[in-house]
């Protein structure tokens, strides 16, 4: 088999979406706690205050703030070696400003990461994962303010030097590319404008969103470097959203579409934290779109200080584009694009194309050549509880199985893929709408979109399916 021996089997979380207990032991509220429910139909709704007779999905989300130990140890149960999650910025510092750390939050972090060493799990910890304290979008328009990047670099020294001996493995900023569009200036960086009510239908302002973005990079060179400096063992990575655009025809024009879409909306921010400099084809994004963006005198010196030691990405699906505008459209995790004949689709609209994770592996280790994890990666689905109990979810083995197969390969090709962490290894909210019935885990939470349910967990079929891949070191792919 292709898979080195050392290979970094594992599953992926985010706070936000996880842990629950959002005002619990002093922590503050963070972006996406005054998030509503919503469905795939319906946006969810930025309310700005918390409304107590509102629904928020992260307020309790699947409450791994008390289901820790128990979590971990099914984690455990299928082997796996390493465990993307985030810190919550807000249980920290809970607005962003205070001078001294919140010692609960810190503390309940330390359990976790001595949980997952008990069992010899590896943590793999994004430090802003869309989370960012509310505050910050209240006082400063997010990361608008540069003081933003000072507070930042607080919060990554504090948990830098607290597990310096714990977490070997970090990430920035999750999908910090989303940002480069108007989707993600919320989420990405913050920013949250005059008359925004509906996640899907900010007002966006291209030139307030990509100078916060510039901050958030130049945040980004300063926590590299500074982790560095307080532990040279650490591996400190970017992460991107990679949405893989094909044309939808041999036609030059749409050819050359696809190739701007995606430089622009996948290298954005990459390009400047692995090469250390804005690439040409933002530059001139900036020039024909009127946008200028401040630079502090260091600015250029930090980025090229800060450069990362591996590229991470996210990937569910791929998408067309085209000049024509007569095409059928289909969604997709940020990106809608053109609907791909070749391919089939989840419940969701988003295409499946494994081959497409191949293809997007060859691209990055041609761009970077450094080594690449695979941090997002699976199947949005809504699973039935038969009468005895059981969750068969065939679907969802049969999207892994083939997109490992296409891993596998890539490997063999020679790219340096180091990890593979697939989406939601225990049952989550979903970002994007806050439901619960899309679900992507080997494991079952008994919660509803409206919050109600038991919380029990329950191993899918796909628990001891994903535990023989990860025993055989992926040469077991079999039911």
């Amino acid at each position: 088999m292709s898979f080195p021996e050392n290979f970094l089997w594992g599953a992926a979380t985010a706070a936000s979406q996880f842990e629950g207990a959002w005002n619990e032991d002093g922590k503050g509220v963070s972006a996406i706690d005054v998030m509503t429910a919503g469905t795939n139909m319906k946006s969810r709704v930025i309310t700005r205050k918390i409304d107590k007779d509102i629904y928020y999905p992260s307020h309790q989300a699947v409450d791994f703030y008390h289901h820790y130990k128990e979590d971990i140890a099914l984690l455990a149960g299928m082997g796996i070696k390493i465990f993307r999650m985030s810190i919550a910025w807000t249980r920290i510092y809970p607005t962003g400003f205070e001078e001294k750390p919140n010692e609960k939050g810190l503390q309940f972090y330390d359990n976790v990461f001595d949980e997952l060493h008990k069992y010899g799990i590896e943590p793999l910890v994004t430090i802003s994962h869309f989370d960012q304290p509310f505050y910050l979008t209240e006082t400063c328009n997010g990361w608008v303010d540069r003081k933003v990047i000072s507070l930042f670099e607080k919060y990554c020294r504090t948990i830098f030097t607290r597990y310096k001996d714990k977490v070997k493995y970090w990430l920035t900023f999750n999908e910090m590319n989303c940002s480069s569009r108007s989707f993600g200036g919320y989420p990405g960086v913050g920013v949250l404008n005059e008359g925004t009510t509906l996640f899907t239908q900010q007002v966006d302002n291209p030139q307030v969103r990509l100078q916060a973005l510039h901050h958030q990079l130049i945040a980004s060179a300063i926590a590299v470097k500074t982790g560095h400096e307080i532990n040279p063992q650490f591996q400190i990575g970017c992460m991107i959203g990679l949405s893989t655009y094909y044309p939808y025809s041999c036609s030059p024009e749409d050819n050359l579409q696809a190739l701007q879409n995606k430089l622009l909306h996948n290298y954005y921010c990459s390009d400047v934290q692995i090469f250390g400099e804005y690439p040409y084809f933002v530059k001139n994004y900036w020039k024909k779109n009127d946008i200028h963006i401040k630079f502090e005198d260091t600015d250029e010196k930090i980025l090229k200080e800060g450069t990362v030691d591996f590229v991470s990405f996210s990937y569910y699906m791929t998408t067309c584009t085209t000049v024509q505008n007569d095409k059928e459209k289909t969604k997709g995790n940020w990106v809608e694009g053109v609907k791909n004949p070749y391919l089939e689709s989840t419940e969701w609209g988003w295409q499946i194309d494994p081959v497409g994770l191949r293809y997007a592996l060859t691209e990055l280790y041609s761009r970077y050549r450094i080594p690449i994890m695979v941090v997002e990666n699976g199947l949005g689905a809504q699973d039935k509880i038969e009468v005895d109990g059981s969750i068969h979810d065939d679907y969802r083995i049969e999207y892994l199985r083939k997109h490992i197969i296409e891993l596998e390969k890539a490997i063999e090709d020679g790219i340096n893929v180091i990890a593979y962490t697939p989406w939601g290894p225990i049952d989550l909210i979903s970002a994007s709408t806050g439901e619960m019935k899309k679900r992507y885990g080997f494991i079952y939470v008994d919660l509803d979109d409206e919050g109600r349910g038991t919380f029990k967990r329950t191993k899918k079929k796909s628990y001891d399916w994903y535990k023989g891949v990860i025993e055989s070191n992926g040469e077991n792919l079999k039911d």
